[in-house]
């Protein structure tokens, strides 16, 4: 297998970091960015010259694109892109602002834009090249609490779709990458969190306690390297692919309830053709 170059944002832990010691423990060479590079202090030591450590903002545009010359100039080109910086934001819509809900977009879903754009003049150039979308269960389907979570991801999967038929003519693969509940900080210190309203109290609750349920048992960061590093190297990847048991169920059973409603309203749906 012919050695690849990584460019992964948010590599100061989780999946990120993971990633980047997967891909350079196989001799791959990595752009590991994170907002702080002191954090990668370690795997430079370790890594020497095929590592690329660079301090990185994904909201900051101008600042993604000299990241993406920075690493380009440095390893030649870029195979392998990974949008994976992020967060989780809590709150139900009500208490979500306006400059919360913006600040969850722009991370999440501009972010990974501006990548995406900055890496792709040189792999259509290639004919080559594979982007990777950190999206989650939360992309395809909803639970209450995280709706500004849920409206980056889903957003950040409809656009990678198109993107994905637009990018194929140029030999350009995208994947959407939807992991469910890792032991990874997401819900912790990465998270945000809305001020509380007093109404919602007793709804929280509720919300929390089967939120733990469905997250009792937490997958493996450290379990996915071997995943992530098959899934750069097929010749045909998938566009979505599931990481984790649970959330081929709940797909399952969110899309059939989908289809059931479709169907029993299928008459109104005509009528509304005229």
């Amino acid at each position: 297998m012919a050695e690849k170059v990584w460019f992964i944002t948010g590599t100061s832990r989780g999946f990120g970091r993971e990633w980047a010691v997967a891909a350079l423990d196989r001799g791959d060479r990595v752009a590991a960015t994170a907002r702080d590079t002191g954090s990668l202090s370690d795997l430079v030591e370790r890594y020497g010259d095929a590592i690329l450590p660079l301090a990185l903002d994904v909201t900051d545009k101008a600042a993604v694109e000299q990241a993406v010359r920075q690493a380009q100039e440095r390893f030649g080109r870029i195979d392998v892109a990974i949008n994976n910086a992020g967060y989780g934001h809590f709150g139900f819509v009500e208490e979500v602002s306006e400059e919360e809900l913006r600040a969850q977009l722009e991370t999440n879903l501009f972010g990974a834009v501006w990548v995406t754009q900055a890496v792709l003049p040189g792999m259509r150039e290639r004919g080559s090249g594979h982007i990777i979308q950190v999206s989650s269960i939360g992309g395809i389907s909803a639970f209450p609490i995280v709706g500004a979570y849920h409206a980056s991801k889903w957003a950040l999967e409809g656009i990678s779709q198109s993107l994905a038929q637009e990018v194929a003519p140029f030999g350009v693969k995208v994947t959407l990458i939807e992991p469910g509940g890792f032991a990874t900080d997401w819900a912790g210190p990465s998270a945000k969190r809305s001020a509380e309203l007093p109404a919602y109290a007793d709804v929280r609750q509720q919300v929390m306690e089967q939120r733990s349920q469905r997250n009792a048992e937490p997958g493996d960061p450290a379990a996915t390297r071997g995943p992530i590093l098959e899934l750069v190297d097929a010749a045909e990847p998938p566009l979505r692919v599931f990481f984790g048991r649970s959330p081929l169920g709940i797909a399952k059973a969110d899309y059939a309830k989908r289809i059931e409603t479709w169907e029993q309203w299928q008459p109104l749906s005509e009528r509304a053709q005229g």
